[in-house]
């Protein structure tokens, strides 16, 4: 069992102070004390960066806005330098349990394992896009093969894939693929990241009884509504998408057709509620069409 000495939180946060506060609230109260919480400030205008100065035990870094994946690079990179172990990473809209850490602390013996995943649940009920395998080969099955949010899991699973919502990864696994890629800016960033520590030979378990609560966004909003706050995201998701199915697909067809096939489920959704929602709209078209091209030319970083 790894010593909590060595053990680092990173939260990233923008622009949510009242979920960061949250957040942070619960990494204090954990059963097995962290030895430091790095909240990464992508230059938040709320009073973030008041509030953060105010508070003597947490280490602040920050920077320009780079995203969540620029915003897990850099406070990766610092818990590194500061000696971590073991680095848990999490946006500022979750809120791990007081047993969080001391339930996936066990685990961190086992052999070949490089990320813990603890599980997420949304007003009490379990919520995951967590899965088990990668698909790249077949360009009309999805990316995520065996998506636990379809299954029972109630032991530690080894999966193949989780979010930067509670990803719990150890030193030796950052020390060899490196840090998180914050050209992804957002979306597919903890996709990525997963790919690469599978492809490096280390495992990834899910530990069911490890708990973290997660914010319900939208949770009243219109459909309409929904998509016009989405808006400015479906490029990055895109883009991102393609990058991930062109960089690591092992055939044309997944590397191609796959991320075309996906853009243009956003492309029909456009052109079928345009003329009566403003949550697409007609010109939201070609920057769909770019993106897809940005993806395929793995041309990345902040738009």
């Amino acid at each position: 069992m790894e010593n909590t000495d060595t053990i680092y939180a990173v939260v990233v946060t923008y622009n949510r102070l009242k979920l960061l506060q949250r957040t942070v609230e619960c990494l204090r109260l954990q059963t097995r004390p962290l030895k430091g919480i790095v909240v990464v400030n992508n230059s938040s205008t709320d009073g973030t960066a008041s509030w953060l100065a105010q508070q003597n035990d947490l280490i602040v870094l920050n920077q320009p806005n780079v995203g969540g994946a620029g915003g897990f690079a850099s406070g990766i990179r610092y818990a590194r330098g500061l000696g971590a172990q073991w680095i848990w990473c999490m946006d500022d809209d979750v809120f791990p349990r007081p047993a969080c850490l001391e339930k996936m602390l066990p685990h961190t013996s086992e052999a070949g394992v490089g990320i813990l995943a603890p599980r997420r649940l949304m007003e009490d009920k379990i919520f995951t896009n967590d899965f088990l395998s990668y698909n790249l080969t077949n360009p009309l099955a999805s990316l995520h093969n065996g998506k636990l949010k379809k299954m029972v899991v109630n032991a530690p699973t080894d999966i193949a894939g989780t979010a930067f919502e509670g990803l719990f990864v150890s030193a030796a696994c950052v020390d060899s693929i490196g840090l998180p890629n914050a050209e992804l800016f957002i979306f597919s960033d903890d996709t990525d990241y997963c790919l690469r520590a599978k492809l490096a030979g280390y495992r990834i378990l899910y530990i069911p009884d490890a708990l973290m609560d997660k914010h319900h966004f939208f949770n009243k909003a219109s459909w309409t509504e929904r998509q016009q706050q989405k808006k400015w995201k479906r490029r990055y998701a895109i883009r991102n998408n393609t990058y991930l199915n062109h960089h690591y697909g092992r055939n044309n067809a997944v590397r191609y057709l796959r991320p075309f096939i996906g853009m243009f489920g956003y492309v029909l959704t456009a052109c079928i509620t345009a003329p009566f929602s403003s949550g697409y709209q007609w010109k939201d078209i070609p920057m769909m069409w770019q993106a897809y091209k940005d993806g395929l030319a793995e041309r990345l970083g902040k738009y």
